[in-house]
Order: C-alpha cells, then sequence, then structure tokens
C-alpha cells in the first residue's frame, strides 16, 4: 500500500499520467473520528470518484481547476485524447467532491481520489466518450485500484455520492467495461418491464425497505417511508449507473430488481 506522500512531489504518482500539472486547490487529509492521529500522518484514500469536467473546452476546464478563485480541483484530468495529467498528489485532500455522503462518511474529499474526464456534459448534449480517453481512465483507475487497494464496490460515480445536485459522469459512461476491467462494481441490469412502480408521492412500508436497500448500498438516503423529491434522486442516480437505458427516478421493477443483484454482488465482493 502508497505511503501518504508530500504534496511537492514533481513526479506523478501514477506511471498513466503524463506529468503534474499542479493545482494549489488541497489540503490535508482528515482522519475518520477516532483515529489516531500518532499512528497515521493522513487518511488513506480507499475511494475512487469519476466526474465530467461539464465545460465545452478541456483547456478551460483545466485551468479552472487549477485556478485558487475556484476552490475547486481533482487528482488527475483526462483530456479527451487520453493525454493525462496529475494536478494534486494523491496523498493530498483534493476538493473534486463538495457536499457528498456514502456509507456513512460526509468527507469524501478526505477519502477519495478524484478524476476529472474532459467532456461537455449534459449541458453539452453528453457526447460519447472517445474511446481513446476511455482507454486512459480505465488504465489509470486500475492502477491506482490496485495501488491503494480499493474495492470495487468504492468506485463510484459523483452522482452516486451527491444524488440530486451532481449528475456527472453520466449515463453514457462505460461503467460495465470498467467492472469487467476489474474496476468497479456491475451487476446486468434486468430488462424493463411492465408491472408495480413507486415513484414521487408515495409512501409506506414498501417504500421504507427500498430505502433501506439503498442505504445498505451506500446512498445518503433517509429511512423513513416517504418518497420524496430526496429519494427521486438517489434513484436516478443509481439508474444513471446501474440501469443506464432508462433515467427517470421512478423505482420500476427493473430498477428494484437491480438493485437488490447488485447488493448481492456487493456482499459477494466484500466477502471474498
Amino acid at each position: 500500500m502508497n505511503d501518504i506522500v508530500k504534496p511537492d512531489a514533481a513526479t506523478p504518482d501514477s506511471r498513466f499520467a503524463a506529468k503534474v500539472f499542479p493545482s494549489p486547490n488541497h489540503g490535508e487529509r482528515k482522519q475518520r473520528d477516532g483515529e489516531n492521529s500518532d499512528a497515521l500522518p493522513g487518511r488513506r484514500p480507499d475511494m475512487l470518484i469519476l466526474h465530467y469536467t461539464g465545460m465545452p473546452v478541456a483547456g478551460e476546464a483545466l485551468q479552472w481547476l487549477c485556478n485558487p478563485v475556484s476552490q475547486v480541483s481533482s487528482h488527475y484530468f483526462v483530456f479527451e485524447n487520453g493525454h493525462t495529467l496529475q494536478l494534486v498528489p494523491e496523498g493530498r485532500r483534493a476538493w473534486h467532491a463538495g457536499a457528498s455522503h456514502w456509507a456513512g462518511e460526509t468527507d469524501i474529499n478526505s477519502s477519495s481520489i478524484g478524476i476529472e474526464i474532459a467532456n461537455p456534459g449534459h449541458p453539452g448534449g453528453l457526447p460519447d466518450f472517445p474511446e481513446e480517453q476511455i482507454a486512459a481512465t480505465l488504465n489509470l483507475c486500475r492502477d491506482i485500484c490496485e495501488r491503494w487497494s480499493i474495492p470495487p464496490e468504492r468506485v463510484l460515480a459523483h452522482s452516486d455520492i451527491a444524488p440530486g445536485r451532481k449528475i456527472d459522469p453520466g449515463e453514457k459512461f462505460p461503467w460495465r467495461r470498467f467492472a469487467e476491467a476489474g474496476v468497479g462494481l456491475w451487476s446486468e441490469p434486468a430488462p424493463i418491464r411492465g408491472g408495480r412502480f413507486f415513484a414521487r408521492g408515495e409512501s409506506g412500508q414498501p417504500v421504507e425497505a427500498l430505502q433501506a436497500m439503498f442505504a445498505m448500498l451506500g446512498y445518503g438516503v433517509a429511512v423513513d417511508g416517504l418518497f420524496d423529491e430526496k429519494l427521486e434522486a438517489v434513484v436516478a442516480a443509481f439508474q444513471r449507473h446501474w440501469r443506464p437505458e432508462k433515467v427517470d427516478g421512478v423505482a420500476d421493477s427493473s430498477t428494484i430488481t437491480t438493485l437488490r443483484d447488485l447488493l448481492a454482488a456487493t456482499q459477494g465482493a466484500r466477502t471474498a
């Protein structure tokens, strides 16, 4: 496992990054409550978060991530042609996650490594990610996960940790391909058919059971039996990642079955 590195490193942590293009926007990783501050120099990352830039020009997105006024950054930046830069040392806390939640944690910046993938995103029509870019991102992700022992169930989309607030990297990101290469978790989505579904405005024990399943996976959702705007956002985030054929925030039978299958796969990954 890697050691926490110094913030002035001039050589990329990953061999898949061409060079360091430093951003000033980072800080010390904060430890979990109860961790021994004498035992660790800082929190070791155990999550990988993928983003798209959501800006029309890659170079402008890169400059924004390196501008101290922006107060945002990421550890890596991948251009459309696959050229990859490191902006923040992996041992430092980059500012990419914002207000977020996963599996009871809210300081995702301290526990994660963030990768920004140049793509105009939904505002720009959500164009396909070029093959060169996907191949470079996959190599980078696989390298990071191997060096930091990041488990598949903790490779996530920005939309997973901030449902409703964020929708990147979007439903066109090839999560299945990444999982097949050992990066991230995947379960084949259940076919979209008719049948019972749950949507905003409903309430009761079945909705509570649905919320409990999403919370078990890691989503920050209250288990109160109310299908409100927040739960709708969680359902849509789940669909973007694991049932991308239809993203509408409605918990249909396909979404619920896929969620159950993914939970089973997650438990299997954790016990393997």
